[in-house]
């Protein structure tokens, strides 16, 4: 077994590109941290996202960090920015997407349990607060990520990347059923 060099790399990924249709989005709600959102950023290249809006005090583009953390991404990326979370929801669904709000609700479904569509949108929120009561309202279903371990919550860029991960891995795996 070894590594693949960039020739193998290629190949590797543009398999899996030729293996994926659904289309995907993603709303940041004040994601402050531009750590944060520059690996978000870099996980929705990487998991071909086509739209992003960045709402609320989300860190923008322009900073430093984000541009040293998500490393020449954001091209990759049809980027938004606009003021209010319910904008870019309506913006969304306008474009065809299902509405899916993550976070730890006591009505939340299992991010697993749910049969992600032709078109998700994922919305996710601030680092401490998560999404906004109204946000949560807008969404058309709200989910989470099961933890199994002693930690109650996970890092917004961490749960995002599991969460775009679901979305494709549900697509992947119904192409194969």
């Amino acid at each position: 077994m070894k590594q693949l060099d960039s020739t193998g790399l290629k190949r590797l990924h543009r398999e899996w590109r030729r293996r994926t249709e659904l289309r995907l989005a993603l709303v940041l709600e004040s994601v402050e941290s531009p750590f944060n959102v520059g690996s978000i950023i870099r996980t929705a290249a990487a998991y071909r996202v086509e739209r992003l809006w960045l709402c609320g005090s989300t860190a923008t583009l322009d900073s430093s960090n984000v541009k040293k953390t998500a490393m020449g991404t954001e091209r990759y990326l049809d980027v938004d920015t606009v003021p209010k979370t319910s904008d870019a929801i309506a913006a969304a669904r306008e474009e065809g997407f299902t509405v899916i709000g993550i976070e730890l609700t006591d009505d939340a479904r299992p991010m697993h349990d749910l049969d992600i569509g032709d078109a998700s949108c994922l919305v996710v929120g601030h680092e401490d607060r998560g999404l906004t009561a109204s946000t949560m309202a807008a969404c058309d279903v709200v989910s989470y990520l099961p933890l199994a371990g002693r930690v109650g919550s996970l890092n917004v860029a961490t749960a995002t990347s599991i969460a775009l991960y679901e979305a494709r891995r549900q697509e992947w795996t119904r192409i194969h059923e």
